[in-house]
């Protein structure tokens, strides 16, 4: 479903992505980490064309992204960021109905599909279709900018660091319903992430970046079982110890 061949971004003489490679299927997560600067969110972006690639060859579903209009291809794209990127204006309806609007879809279909959305993201369509986006927590939020990317069912789903300021509690649940909403779907999943954790219960596959290029890519199990480079196995560190901390906290105390 995406095919990227040499994708390059250079910005003043830098190369801020180096000539990547990648594919992802229909049903299948890729992930994309690193440290800050490392070329994630400019290689997701680049995909929709929110950033224009300096070389290289993007394909959705075996079509050249170049021989679209940069608004055509988005509208078939669904994307999501950290911010939410809500239209303060417009209720909870109107924003996750905004792109359907824009393609012509009767109102009819168009609050049906509203509805269909909200109960998937877990809001229930009487109690928030009509709220003002700005009355809804940042959880709420998330799960309405989830509901709006994939509004007009998009084969591609592209996420960057959704759930990073969200609570313990909700991001849990928002990545539980990433996983079946791609699974029952069949969505081809690009998602960038600071957290190795969350990389390896969501991808399929993992990128990790460094300088604008793969310093590893596989799947999780092949990147726990040789990282690679120190850089990688420190990254998979944080989610190990912090695992071994629980297991201490629950084993039984001395004496008892």
């Amino acid at each position: 479903m995406i095919e990227c061949r040499g994708l390059t971004k250079v910005y003043d003489g830098v190369r801020i992505v180096d000539g990547v490679d990648f594919e992802v299927a229909r049903g299948q997560t890729l992930v994309l980490i690193g440290a800050s600067g490392s070329g994630k969110t400019t290689t997701l972006k680049m995909l929709n064309r929110l950033i224009e690639p300096s070389a290289g060859v993007i394909r959705i579903d075996g079509e050249d992204t170049r021989s679209l209009v940069p608004h055509v291809l988005r509208r078939r794209i669904g994307y999501g960021s950290q911010q939410a990127g809500l239209f303060p204006h417009m209720n909870v309806a109107e924003n996750v109905g905004v792109t359907a609007g824009l393609l012509g879809w009767p109102r009819a279909r168009i609050a049906t599909r509203v509805d269909e959305l909200l109960e998937r993201v877990q809001l229930a369509p009487d109690h928030y279709r009509d709220r003002p986006v700005t009355e809804l927590s940042g959880g709420e939020q998330q799960r309405v900018s989830l509901a709006r990317a994939l509004a007009v069912a998009p084969r591609v789903l592209l996420l960057d660091e959704p759930f990073a300021a969200l609570d313990p509690v909700t991001r849990d649940a928002l990545q539980q319903e990433l996983l079946g909403l791609v699974s029952d779907l069949d969505l081809a999943v690009v998602f960038v992430t600071h957290d190795m954790s969350e990389a390896l219960l969501l991808g399929d596959r993992i990128a990790f970046l460094e300088a604008g290029r793969f310093a590893r890519f596989g799947t999780p199990a092949e990147l726990l079982r040789e990282p690679g480079n120190e850089r990688v196995a420190e990254y998979l560190r944080a989610p190990r110890r912090q695992a071994e901390r629980i297991e201490a906290l629950l084993a039984p105390e001395p004496g008892r």
